[in-house]
């Protein structure tokens, strides 16, 4: 294999990894494990080549062994439990011949829980809180493990909010047109954004330079609480700022999902990113990136 050109595997490949697809340089071939048919075409269009399987289904998984030098893990985990069976069976089907040089998974930076708006580093020990994060630090500690027991290179990218306006769902535009009211300032928390197409970027940067068993964040340099991230949307998209609730109010008219993406409060520091990585953001803030500059 390494005589041939470079194959990267995506795993999970939906928005952001088509875009980390686009970011490859035009040397490296492009395959995505998909479990949709339907969805061939369309990945083929892209210049990726679709290989079909299913990370529920372990049978389905065997071509993928020793099959691509590098892999981009972007799958999520199921949505019950506290483990990741999807990434254990993955691990297990790349480790039966020539392992990769280098893995990237794309995990969460719900992992640590909340951190009352601190600023934070990589260092920062895990603190779930929720089942959906317990479930990335899962298969945080069995790609750790897998590193370890095999020297593949493995790097994590701990993910906060994935926006874009070009991304379906990716601003905060839908939810400006339904009145979702915020927290009021005296108990708002801290969120941090990453454009779409600079995460795809870190991505492909980390697949080349990150380092083994290393943590990053892949998060822009905005500081803001979310309430005033919604009302930086308002006034860009000109609609009307959402409504300001207390705490105790956001419980009676928001539901547990929302809710809880409003407990958890934390600020990332991001100097790994740019510093290791060499990573020059091209969206920033999200004031540039929802305006597209």
């Amino acid at each position: 294999m390494r005589f041939r050109r470079q194959r990267v595997l995506i795993v999970g490949c939906g928005d952001v990894g088509v875009r980390a697809a686009a970011a490859l340089p035009q040397r490296v071939r492009v395959l995505a494990l998909t479990s949709s048919p339907q969805r061939h075409a369309a990945l083929r269009a892209r210049g990726i080549t679709p290989l079909a399987g299913d990370l529920d289904e372990a049978s389905t998984l065997q071509r993928l062994a020793g099959l691509a030098h590098r892999v981009l893990h972007l799958a999520p985990p199921p949505g019950e439990g506290h483990d990741d069976p999807r990434t254990r069976v993955l691990l297990r089907t790349l480790r039966r011949r020539r392992t990769p040089d280098a893995i990237v998974y794309g995990s969460t930076s719900g992992v640590y829980g909340d951190c009352g708006g601190a600023w934070i580093d990589e260092t920062r020990p895990t603190r779930p809180t929720t089942s959906r994060a317990q479930r990335r630090v899962a298969a945080e500690q069995a790609l750790r493990l897998f590193g370890l027991s095999t020297r593949v290179r493995c790097s994590i990218l701990r993910i906060p909010g994935i926006y874009a306006p070009d991304r379906e769902g990716g601003t905060p535009r839908e939810r400006l047109l339904r009145g979702t009211p915020v927290l009021r300032a005296s108990d708002d928390v801290y969120t941090n954004h990453i454009h779409a197409d600079d995460l795809a970027r870190a991505c492909v940067a980390t697949l080349w330079r990150g380092a083994a068993q290393r943590v990053y964040h892949a998060s822009d340099d905005t500081e803001l609480p979310m309430g005033d991230y919604f009302d930086l949307a308002a006034d860009l998209y000109r609609l009307p700022r959402p409504p300001r609730v207390s705490r105790e109010q956001a419980r009676q008219q928001l539901g547990p999902v929302l809710l809880s993406f409003m407990s958890e409060s934390r600020r990332l520091h991001n100097e790994r990113l740019k510093r290791e990585l060499r990573l020059t953001l091209r969206y920033p803030t999200v004031a540039s990136g929802l305006r597209g500059r």
